[in-house]
């Protein structure tokens, strides 16, 4: 699949899940960066959508700032989500994967805004609550939200199979090098680098019995994406 055509795909997605998210009363609003996190990951197609954001709005001094900004101790997974659902479903052992909740803000944020909003990873949109974090210390999230953000992760996985998925600083790190936008665009990429782990397709979705009637007319949606 050309890289056009997923990126297509994405847009698409995007605009289903806004629209999932619409019907639910959030708190979420400008300024509320309590879960900008340096935690934050992200597919290759992700990080290639927010690259070109940059370049056509002038802002590729961003990716210094990423770079320099980076918490030593962000999060960097060890398994895909995929990967993890297909681990799950034949009853291996997950490997662990330390978080620190203390590793900081997202390298971008500025004065509790995103520069990058209108283009922040799924990881960050999917991210909401029915009450505000601050007041909380948690996220309040419905449960259906929970199951329908680990369908839509799993297809954009499955979407950019041949790419990679790791956190926000090391994705867009990589893709930083013009010969690895390159390479990437072209479907040229090996093995997954240091810091990143390789995608692959869907094997089996993360849905609880007690949601599968209820997703439905969303798995319907997604599948209904035609390339083009």
């Amino acid at each position: 699949m050309e890289l056009n055509t997923k990126l297509a795909i994405l847009e698409r997605m995007i605009g289903i899940y806004d629209e999932f998210l619409s019907q639910f009363d959030l708190a979420c609003e400008k300024y509320c960066a309590h879960c900008c996190s340096a935690n934050v990951t992200l597919t290759t197609l992700e990080g290639y959508r927010i690259i070109d954001h940059l370049e056509t709005n002038n802002l590729i001094g961003q990716l210094e700032t990423i770079a320099r900004l980076a918490h030593p101790d962000r999060f960097i997974p060890k398994v895909s989500i995929n990967r993890m659902a297909d681990i799950c479903a034949r009853d291996g052992d997950l490997p662990e994967e330390p978080m620190d909740p203390e590793a900081g803000p997202c390298p971008v944020l500025t004065d509790d805004a995103c520069p990058l909003y209108a283009v922040r990873p799924f990881g960050c949109r999917c991210m909401v609550s029915a009450r505000n974090c601050a007041t909380t210390g948690f996220a309040d999230m419905d449960p259906f939200i929970l199951t329908v953000n680990d369908v839509f992760l799993q297809h954009l996985e499955h979407i950019d199979a041949q790419g990679y998925t790791g956190n926000f600083a090391d994705v867009m790190g990589f893709l930083a090098d013009p010969e690895n936008r390159q390479n990437y665009s072209s479907g040229r990429l090996g093995g997954a680098p240091t810091g990143l782990v390789a995608n692959q397709p869907v094997f089996v979705l993360m849905i609880p019995p007690e949601h599968r009637k209820r997703i439905q007319p969303l798995l319907d949606q997604i599948r209904s994406i035609q390339p083009g």
